[in-house]
């Protein structure tokens, strides 16, 4: 192998850590090398043009997460952890596209305080900016976290009057306080907040206030500590007046959705976000989209208490996403777009660097979604977006302090011009769009007794959000109101909806009798869809007011016994719960057997397939996500053995140790960070129940050798780095490497597995073997060959290790590393974990490709290490890892 591509060769790959780090390109790329490289990463859809606007952090404004236009056609912009900045922008197709920006004095600070800013949500709107302050505790900003109003008073076009209009409470951080939108018809501002931001009091409660965990899984928080103390029901929305003297609750159970858009029909959406710790877990809920419907529950509870999009008391997405970091929706009505486009709302990720548009499609009282990407670049932190007035959708990079870029995307292919400055048309709606509304406009809090006969007849509504919306109104009105006529009512379907709001308002003594309306249910006779609505109802009720005493207790185990297993995987997570709970005879027995048979969801394991995607575009997060992938939990039996950590009774030794023996197994999975973290608490719990003489060997048996003193990771052998960290660059580290006699090989050897070579590269016939083999290096290279291969690795990249980008005819990209082609496909390895498993291309989808200009080998892995550190691994890998080698003489 010539000596050049050797040395490219090393900088390749580093498996543990190489995931990708993906620049994409345009067709434009091929054709100008000279190109700007902000824009020659991008991947756009045929007949755009991008314009690359300006650099905030190049020019010491910082890393910005909120734009918005005001009434002058001028961008207004935030830094995440600094002021605001006004930008008067160039128009489309200008030679000189540099933007005059102005830093914003807001109103008469001291001369070393802030005005105004830490915004990650601005609205301009009633002839005033709206801020939504998400302080991080820095000394020069005395403003609280919360939504302020800022003012020109005196006509001068500077903000002088600041008014905070609402204080909130928690917060402090990326699960904060975020966007704020103004409603279509411009007379209410809704803004969306995190679950770190306690839900403030309010006039009206869409979602009634009487939220609770509901879920009878035992209770097991985030391991590594997210998010502990946080309570239902999570991030919420609210709407308020211009002056802020009105609030009204809108939804809440979300994670954290950074920003919420209106379509044309009014209905309102957001992209809630996921716990990536999570993932393999059977509690992880991707990112998502959701249609947010008055007095909407989605569900988010802290730890393991998540609820199934399945559970009738919240609402599902209306499209999973995958894995990702959401920021910025919004929708393309108002650009200068094709009309596909301006239908379609874009949801932009911060993670991966795409922006996704979604196409809606009104189905019954919501709507079915489809997503495909509509820009894509890498690295391409997407913060926040803004149609501007003239048509083009503007975006920015940043957070985090990363760099900051502002972009431009307009239109300019060959659709006629009057097509593109027409509107699109509403969608039409279904009649069940129509029922909804009428429905949510009784969760005002004033609905009265006459609007009872029409909330009942929709409370068996085929439709889910028009069966929702009913429950919802129902429990506007005080249920001494219909406790009766729900307790006599005579359809199933009805029953079951009236008996779940029954259980969230009723109080403990009215137990019995809605456990008894529930059971004279004939279980049989009900689709799948109402076998889960009515065990959900009972564990709603369960969880309210406590295992049920005396000989209903039993009747409710005979009743539900013979269902238990059923062929339904959500039915049978929820059935184990009830049934283990109240110590049904032969729950153990039967969830052990179903324990060690049971079988993940064939939709789960193709959602598993199209994750893939998301590897190679961003190190960091493509990390779990790829380690996951090669070995994937396995979600039931996880699920089925959490619920049996609670269980005392129903135990033989043989299923003890047919139990404890399966928590060993699980440890070989790969999951997020909090995977082995979940597992081994739930282990402990269940040996809490075991008889103090046998804990120990239950102990061994389930896996404890395996793990960690936190028992959040399994035990390593690899010396870690001691740090201090640092980043390190080429002219700092090259001086100590002038004289590496004398050094460690045992610790040359265990930095080498630290800093991950060791999963991609074979030294000395062990390692990885994607990588090239890398015992004879330190023969052809010297010091500084090999340090610049490490902390530079993109300087030079050899095509037989760098990764493809097929930019597909839809406009999307696909990544991976071509392995080999025939006459109709490429075939590609997206995973470096699974390099064997191939993904097939159709040619004929394909536009265009080309060969990253980025290298797999992700910088940086060198920098947990301090200088003593440094010297041995350059050691090592000059040695070849030969113990003989001068170096260590």
């Amino acid at each position: 192998m010539p000596l050049k591509n050797i040395l490219r060769s090393f900088n390749a790959i580093f498996i543990a850590t190489a995931l990708l780090y993906i620049q994409s390109c345009t067709s434009a790329t091929e054709k100008n090398n000279n190109l700007n490289p902000k824009i020659a990463k991008l991947n756009i859809p045929p007949g755009f043009t991008v314009e690359h606007l300006y650099s905030p952090r190049d020019n010491g404004h910082g890393s910005w997460v909120a734009i918005t236009f005001d009434d002058k056609g001028r961008m207004i912009a935030s830094d995440q952890f600094g002021a605001l900045y006004r930008l008067d922008v160039p128009p489309i197709g200008s030679e000189d596209l540099n933007p005059a920006v102005e830093k914003l004095k807001v109103g008469n600070p001291e001369e070393d305080k802030l005005g105004m800013g830490f915004a990650q949500g601005l609205l301009y709107a009633f002839n005033s900016l709206y801020v939504m302050v998400n302080h991080h505790g820095r000394q020069y900003f005395d403003k609280s976290n919360g939504l302020y109003r800022i003012e020109d008073s005196n006509g001068d076009d500077q903000y002088d009057k600041v008014t905070l209009i609402r204080a909130f409470d928690g917060g402090n951080g990326e699960h904060g306080p975020h966007s704020i939108v103004l409603s279509p018809d411009k007379q209410w501002m809704y803004m969306v907040a995190g679950n770190y931001v306690d839900v403030p009091e309010m006039d009206v409660y869409r979602l009634p206030k009487v939220w609770a965990e509901d879920n009878l899984l035992p209770d097991i928080k985030d391991p590594r500590g997210h998010a502990t103390d946080r309570l239902p029901p999570g991030g919420w929305i609210a709407r308020t007046d211009p002056e802020g003297k009105h609030w009204e609750l809108v939804s809440a159970g979300f994670r954290n959705a950074f920003d919420i858009a209106f379509n044309e029909a009014g209905d309102l959406f957001t992209y809630d976000s996921d716990m990536e710790w999570d993932i393999g877990t059977p509690w992880y809920r991707p990112t998502r989209i959701c249609h947010v419907t008055s007095g909407s529950e989605f569900g988010w509870r802290t730890g393991n208490q998540k609820w199934s999009p399945e559970y009738s008391d919240n609402l599902p997405a209306i499209l999973n996403i995958g894995p990702g970091s959401p920021t910025n929706v919004m929708f393309g009505t108002e650009t200068n777009f094709p009309e596909k486009y301006r239908q379609a709302m874009f949801a932009f990720d911060w993670s991966f660097g795409i922006i996704y548009s979604v196409f809606l499609e009104a189905s019954g009282a919501s709507y079915a979604a489809t997503a495909e990407e509509f820009l894509s670049g890498s690295p391409l932190p997407l913060t926040d977006g803004a149609i501007g007035p003239d048509g083009a959708m503007y975006f920015v990079t940043g957070g985090r302090n990363l760099v900051s870029d502002v972009y431009r995307i307009y239109y300019g292919g060959k659709e006629k011009k009057s097509k593109l400055i027409e509107k699109p048309s509403p969608p039409v709606l279904p009649r069940e769009h129509q029922i909804r509304r009428e429905l949510e406009a009784l969760h005002n809090g004033k609905s009265k007794a006459e609007s009872l006969d029409f909330i009942w007849s929709h409370l068996n509504s085929h439709d889910r959000y028009v069966r929702y919306a009913a429950r919802v109104a129902l429990e506007h009105l005080p249920f001494e109101l219909w406790l009766k006529r729900g307790l006599d009512e005579t359809d199933d379907v009805t029953r079951i909806q009236a008996m779940l709001a029954l259980s969230r308002h009723a109080k403990p003594d009215h137990q019995h009798s809605i456990l008894e309306a529930l059971m004279a249910t004939d279980f049989s006779k009900l689709s799948i869809t109402e076998q889960n609505n009515l065990v959900r109802s009972i564990e709603v009720n369960l969880f309210r007011h406590g295992a049920p005493k005396g000989e209903i207790s039993g009747r409710l185990a005979t009743y539900l016994n013979p269902h238990y297993p059923s062929e339904n995987q959500s039915l049978d997570r929820l059935l184990s719960k009830v049934l283990v709970y109240i110590e049904a005879p032969e729950a153990v027995e039967k969830t052990i057997h179903l324990l060690q048979s049971a079988s993940d969801d064939p939709d789960y394991q193709k959602s598993l397939i199209s994750s893939s995607d998301l590897i190679f575009r961003n190190p960091e997060y493509g990390l779990d996500l790829a380690g996951m992938l090669n070995k994937v939990p396995p979600l039931q039996q996880t699920f089925l053995a959490t619920v049996l950590a609670r269980s005392a009774s129903g135990w033989t030794e043989t299923l003890r140790e047919n139990y404890f023996k399966w928590f060993d197994r699980a440890f070989e999975y790969k999951g997020g960070r909090s995977y082995i973290g979940f597992v081994d608490k739930a282990r402990k719990m269940a040996l809490e129940k075991v008889d103090p003489n046998e804990f120990e060997r239950y102990n061994l048996l389930s896996g404890a050798e395996r793990l960690s003193n936190t028992g959040n990771e399994l035990k390593t052998s690899i010396m870690k780095p001691q740090g201090p960290a640092r980043n390190w660059k080429v002219e700092d580290a090259l001086p100590l490497l002038e004289n590496l006699k004398g050094r460690n090989l045992i610790k040359g050897k265990a930095m080498y597995a630290a800093t991950h070579c060791l999963s991609c590269h074979i030294m000395q016939g062990n390692g990885g073997i994607v990588g090239p083999d890398l015992s004879q290096l330190g023969n052809r290279f010297s010091v500084t060959d090999i340090l610049e291969a490490i902390i530079e690795p993109n300087k030079a990249i050899s095509d037989q290790y760098a990764a493809t980008i097929f930019r597909m005819k839809d406009g999307s990209s696909v990544i991976g590393k071509l392995s080999h082609e025939d006459k109709s496909s490429y075939y590609i390895s997206q995973n470096p974990f699974d390099p064997l498993t191939l993904r097939a291309v159709s040619k004929k989808d394909v536009q265009g490709r080309s060969l990253s200009e980025i290298s797999l080998m992700m910088p940086g892995l060198i920098n947990p290490l301090n200088p003593e550190e440094l010297k041995d691994l350059m050691a090592y890998l000059i040695s070849g890892g030969n113990p003989e080698h001068e170096v260590y003489k």
